[in-house]
Order: structure tokens, then sequence, then C-alpha cells
């Protein structure tokens, strides 16, 4: 079967699943408990993407700097979110469809994601069928979360494949540098929470409209 790449590793938040009202809520609780501040879905967009502690620190603003105030919020949000991280988070429209096509073209599929592995894994598996995931890698704590190139480099050896056989999709500048500092193609998604311009700022030289733009350029 003709394919231009040998495996596909996806960001997972923004990129494969909408999970922003779900991060949002469990946060805003979480917050809430201790009578912070909380915010609106629009600026939990630029909270997220670096892994759980930056999205504390990010909606505590100043007040992170109260380390125990700080372990407090970590804690509470984690508990909260076990309960509610699959109550409206749901793939994008398009994703299943296109997961399939590259599945049966023999194209193998990795998650890379800065959410805490046991959550990455949980969500995951919940929403795909494992027929569609060849591995699961969340933040853990052998490696730096992204744009740290280290998590990609130990997922591509699992799946015994080159950096050049690759193409990393995701939908931040995040993953842009990710992808730069692995030394392989990036596919941006247009769709995720920040959206074609930060994308292209952070250098994205390819960003998907739609789910099928990737099936495309993976296939043909």
């Amino acid at each position: 079967m003709k394919r231009n790449y040998d495996v596909c590793v996806f960001d997972l938040d923004g990129t494969l699943i909408d999970s922003l009202g779900d991060l949002a809520e469990s946060c805003n609780n979480a917050l809430s408990l201790f009578d912070l501040p909380t915010h609106s879905p629009e600026k939990y967009r630029y909270f997220v993407g670096n892994g759980i502690r930056n999205l504390i620190g990010n909606s505590m603003g100043e007040k992170a700097e109260d380390e125990k105030l700080f372990r407090s919020v970590y804690v509470t949000f984690n508990m909260i979110y076990e309960e509610k991280c699959l109550e409206k988070t749901r793939p994008y429209k398009g994703i299943t469809n296109m997961l399939e096509a590259l599945k049966n073209n023999g194209v193998k599929i990795g998650i890379l994601s800065n959410k805490a592995d046991d959550f990455a894994k949980r969500i995951a598996g919940a929403l795909f069928d494992s027929s569609l995931i060849d591995i699961v890698y969340g933040q853990k704590k052998e490696y730096p979360t992204k744009p740290a190139p280290d998590s990609l480099f130990a997922l591509l050896e699992e799946l015994d494949t080159k950096r050049e056989k690759c193409l990393y999709l995701g939908d931040s500048d995040v993953d842009v540098i990710t992808a730069k500092n692995a030394d392989v193609d990036f596919c941006g998604a247009q769709w995720g929470f920040r959206g074609y311009d930060e994308l292209k700022s952070a250098g994205a030289q390819i960003i998907a409209a739609a789910p099928s733009d990737i099936t495309k350029l993976v296939l043909e």
C-alpha cells in the first residue's frame, strides 16, 4: 500500500479530542474551593498544553507562588478531573474516520500528550477502539514535557520507526517546536484549541483544515 509515512503521532487535547469543557470546569471547580478567581473556557485554550502543573499555575496566576496553596489546588484538580474527564470530552468530527483510513493502510498510530499518562491512556481508551491506537504516551516522570523531544524519541523506538518515516501532528506552538526539536515532519490541526495563526506563527509549513486533509497528506 502506498503511504508517505509509516507512523503518525498525534497530540491528544485539541488535536484528536475536544476536552476543553471538562478541563475548564474541573479547574474552575478546584479554584472555587479555595476562593480563587475562575476563568472562561476561552482563556483555558491558552492555559492548557504544557501539562497539569502548568495548567494550574496559569489558572492561579500570582497565587501559584504560594507553594502550599498550589499543591492543594493541584491535588484537588486531579481528584475532580478523575470524575469529570469524560463528561463532555469527545473526538473531533472526522477524527475516527481519519484514524480508520490510516490504520487500514498500514500506518501505525501513536498519541503523545503532556497530559498525565494515566489520564491520557484512560481517555484515549474510552474514546477510541483499541485497534486504532498502537501506543499512548502521556506525561511520564522519566521524560521532560513537550516540546522536549525525548518522549517522542522513546515512542518511535518502541514502534521501531525511524524519524524520517514519522509525521507528528498537533494544534499548538508547543507541538510545532516538539517536531522541530525531534527533526520530524509536522502537520498542524487548525480545528484545535489554538488555531491557524498560532501554528503559522510558530513555523508550521503544513496546516490541515480538517482531519480528511491528514488522510490525503499521508496516503496520497
